[in-house]
């Protein structure tokens, strides 16, 4: 055998199903759903089959819209008695950053076990208000707050500049969570009605899904190089609020990896579980084909479809085009489609029919749903949708209904945004 042979041996082979077509191969994709049991019962149950988590009872949340995040954030944090967890992709010097670290620096100097993980990509090593380590990282470390950096891209650019984490988690004494949008920078300051301040959508929560959440900053803070988190971290259900009526919420966590990812699976099932309306707000909404065509099939059930999307105010012009490349086969089929004007709209929510929610960081792009970290809640409780419905009324007066007269059609560079955005993410 020579060279050449024992080459070919040891490379794939095309397989039996190489000469297919695309339709035969399909079949051994994952599919849908483009339909589920009704209601949040059988939902759980799909849930917990595809992602391993399902929908947990007793829990209490607070739905909280742009700046707002971070008074409530900041009362809690000085109200820490065990430990502080906070794991966001940016964090920049700014008036909120000092007063977080004022209220870490306090907490810590009184006992307080505070941790931090930021990812060095939005936080560090790029253009921009780059002085974390200065501003921030020196402050904290010397009052006895532990500061790592999520994967550093020094000697590894190529292998790890896809590869980050992009969650926000911010976890007080393992009992109050936080995830949403933000970060921890000036723009998500305000009102969301200026162009300064972008507009995001968070969710507060207490109950058993916190301790989720808490294992992912630990996940996260073993590989940034911390250590083991200590038992006070992860303490037994508070039984205060039990008798109440309260939330059913599962938090996914997902990470970048080869094959269909957690947050992708999330995002089909909620999609599937609608049966009267399905209404999106999403910062970068440029879904992969599979997710274009479930929504496409919900317009045929007869399920109605809103999108929310960023107008021209937009941190990433590429993907605004790619994301308008979506809407003339989304309108085509019936969809609704609004731009937000007054400033980058940032939040990532769903909400379906009366019952179901998502709040948190995952964005409907490639990159999200295929190679970043990300944490969403999601979440059974009418009550919660209620008020997210209402924050959508208040931001469809300050949106504009796309149609296909009206900016609505394609053209060749939205085309060329939309293949070049789904090759960065793409690994299937």
């Amino acid at each position: 055998m020579d060279e050449m042979q024992e080459l070919e041996e040891l490379l794939p082979q095309a397989g039996a199903h190489f000469l297919d077509s695309d339709r035969e191969r399909a079949r051994h994709e994952m599919q849908g759903p483009f339909m589920l049991p009704p209601g949040p019962t059988g939902f759980s149950f799909a849930l917990y089959q595809s992602v391993g988590v399902g929908l947990m009872p007793g829990h209490r949340l607070e739905l909280l819209e742009n700046g707002t995040v971070f008074e409530r954030m900041l009362e809690d944090i000085r109200n820490a008695k065990q430990s502080v967890h906070i794991l966001v992709y940016i964090w920049r010097p700014c008036g909120v950053s000092d007063r977080i670290v004022e209220a870490l620096v306090e907490r810590a100097r009184a006992g307080v076990q505070c941790r931090v993980v930021v990812d060095p990509v939005g936080s560090e090593e790029v253009a921009g208000d780059k002085d974390f380590d200065l501003q921030v990282e020196k402050v904290l470390t010397e009052a006895g707050v532990e500061v790592h950096y999520y994967r550093l891209l020094a000697g590894k650019v190529m292998g790890r500049l896809l590869g980050r984490t992009h969650n926000k988690i911010v976890v007080v004494d393992g009992r109050i969570g936080y995830t949403g949008g933000f970060g921890i920078w000036k723009v998500w300051e305000g009102d969301g009605l200026k162009p300064e301040n972008w507009r995001d959508t968070s969710v507060r929560v207490e109950g058993p899904e916190v301790l989720r959440m808490q294992l992912s900053f630990s996940r996260h803070w073993q590989e940034a190089g911390g250590g083991l988190l200590p038992p006070s971290a992860f303490p037994p259900p508070d039984e205060t609020h039990v008798g109440e009526e309260c939330a059913s919420v599962g938090f996914v966590d997902s990470a970048g990896k080869l094959g269909v990812t957690d947050a992708e699976r999330m995002v089909r099932l909620v999609i599937a579980a609608a049966r009267e309306r399905l209404w999106i707000a999403n910062a970068y909404f440029t879904p992969p084909n599979a997710i274009l065509e479930q929504l496409e099939e919900k317009l045929r059930q007869g399920v109605e479809v809103r999108i929310l999307g960023p107008g021209p105010v937009h941190d990433v012009p590429i993907i605004r085009a790619s994301q308008r490349s979506t809407y003339e086969r989304l309108l085509a089929a019936g969809a609704r489609i609004y731009e937000y004007q007054p400033s980058m709209m940032h939040a990532k929510t769903m909400l379906v029919d009366d019952w179901l929610a998502v709040v948190g960081s995952t964005n409907l792009d490639s990159l999200s749903l295929n190679k970043l970290g990300e944490g969403s809640l999601v979440i059974s409780d009418p009550e919660f949708v209620r008020k997210l419905q209402r924050c959508w009324a208040k931001d469809l007066r300050h949106s504009k209904e796309i149609t296909l007269e009206n900016g609505g059609r394609t053209n060749p560079w939205r085309r060329a945004a939309r293949r070049a955005t789904q090759l960065v993410g793409r690994d299937r």
